[in-house]
């Protein structure tokens, strides 16, 4: 029997990148997961490549189970009714995995934090920081029913160095801090925190921007260190499944270090060492 088996997991921002990898790889485990984003089959974010349909159909052709909400979350109701979904369908929830990122829309510009406008505070704490705790906000409830659960944030850490980016930064460390106070909140009911940070992920818009695929990245030298965004699910799916996973709790840790204690590779067989910071 698959390790995930019966277990609920909801992944937010699920349509590309690695909300995807992070969705399909705890489907393949064998949880029935909830893919959350803006991006259908019908109406593409910024016609960007991916929707939260297509994971679910990449779940499915591996005979996992999965379900598509379209869900803006930035929109409370629209958090609030995907939650009531989940609970009317399944009637619990173990897994969360916070990985709705509003900043695509904007970019990360490069710039002294005066040059940058302000519309960055929207995109990175609107839409990303506040967007996760909404989710968490609304998950509580049927996640303190459980016996125990897990709530992963997805974030970027490298050993509390600058990023250079002030307001990617500072929402990405505030992520961090979400985990670690909200572990402090909820440790009475056996519910995990983790703050997982990938490496250099080679996501369908970072090639669409080198002008390649992942046939050809190789060919790229900014990408010869990057990682497919299955190297973060499988950490996920590996916290996910340890009955310790308690341990990490209120901590960051970064996918590299991950991949070692756990034991995994990404899936063309590489072991990518944790990220750091070249400057």
């Amino acid at each position: 029997m698959k390790q995930l088996t019966g277990k609920v997991a909801l992944v937010t921002g699920g349509s590309r990148g690695a909300g995807r990898g992070i969705a399909i790889e705890l489907g393949k485990a064998g949880a029935t997961v909830y893919v959350t984003g803006r991006s259908t089959s019908g109406n593409t974010t910024n016609q960007w490549p991916g929707t939260i349909d297509e994971t679910v159909s990449e779940i499915e052709a591996s005979g996992g189970k999965a379900s598509a909400i379209r869900c803006d979350h930035t929109n409370d109701a629209e958090t609030e009714a995907a939650i009531a979904q989940i609970r009317r369908e399944q009637g619990k929830l173990d897994i969360v995995v916070n990985n709705v990122w509003g900043a695509h829309d904007l970019g990360v510009e490069p710039g002294a934090f005066w040059e940058l406008p302000l519309k960055h505070w929207d995109t990175m704490f609107t839409a990303g920081v506040r967007a996760q705790l909404a989710t968490n906000h609304f998950a509580l409830p049927l996640l303190r029913e459980n016996n125990q659960a897990l709530i992963v944030h997805t974030t970027f850490w490298d050993n509390d160095k600058y990023t250079g980016q002030f307001y990617y930064d500072l929402a990405k460390n505030a992520l961090i801090r979400m985990a670690y106070g909200l572990s402090l909140e909820v440790k009475a009911d056996n519910i995990a925190v983790v703050a997982v940070s990938p490496g250099f992920m080679r996501t369908e818009l970072v090639l669409q921007h080198f002008q390649t695929d992942e046939a050809h990245w190789q060919e790229i030298k900014e990408l010869q260190a990057s990682e497919t965004p299955y190297y973060v699910g499988r950490g996920i799916k590996a916290l996910a499944m340890d009955p310790d996973v308690m341990k990490k709790s209120g901590r960051v840790v970064k996918v590299g270090d991950l991949a070692k204690e756990y034991q995994f590779t990404d899936i063309d067989g590489r072991y990518i060492p944790p990220f750091v910071l070249s400057f």
